[in-house]
């Protein structure tokens, strides 16, 4: 299910000038990636616990601004989610939360997934700091993950990508305000 290091790097330009800022971190207002042009869905800011530790700014470019979720992951067209750590993240950390997403998104028998295949998804995920940066291109056939440039690995299979895409703007995000903010939708 994960090839790592069989995948292509990301290859992200720039359209325009314009950029959205938040914490500190610029995303452009557009991206043309692998010859699609993208547009910037919305930017947000993942905090953790109630003292609001910033964690990540994440940028979700689609092929045609929507606030739908609903509409977003079950589209055929392309998503770009970019992410910018501001924080040190422990790979163990990152597992749960990874874990945790899936665990309230992907609710059986509605939803299921390999537990094997998300154990490998798993093993994958490495300890990320600040200024990392990371990027996951949806296609029709799955997803590939780029950290600070280089190939982290594919997954060839849209069910489990969209249950990637699920864990931050699904039914159960990380934190509602993220979610509203990467659809746009603001505070």
């Amino acid at each position: 299910m994960i090839r790592g290091l069989t995948l292509a790097a990301i290859a992200l330009a720039p359209l325009a000038a314009n950029a959205a800022s938040l914490d500190g971190v610029s995303m452009p207002d557009t991206r043309v990636v692998d010859g699609v042009n993208m547009r910037l869905n919305g930017i947000g800011l993942r905090t953790y616990s109630v003292v609001g530790i910033h964690i990540y700014v994440a940028g979700l470019y689609l092929e045609r601004r929507s606030d739908d979720p609903d509409s977003i992951l079950q589209s055929p067209e392309r998503k770009l989610l970019n992410i910018h750590f501001v924080h040190d993240i422990d790979a163990k950390d990152a597992r749960e939360a990874w874990q945790d997403g899936f665990a309230s998104n992907c609710k059986p028998p509605a939803c299921h997934l390999d537990p094997g295949d998300v154990q490998r998804f798993l093993a994958s995920v490495p300890a990320v700091h600040r200024g990392d940066q990371s990027s996951m291109w949806f296609t029709p056939k799955g997803v590939d993950v780029t950290l600070n440039g280089h190939p982290m690995g594919q997954v060839n299979d849209p069910h489990f990508a969209t249950e990637m895409l699920a864990t931050f703007i699904g039914p159960a995000p990380p934190t509602e305000k993220l979610k509203r903010e990467l659809l746009g939708s603001g505070n």
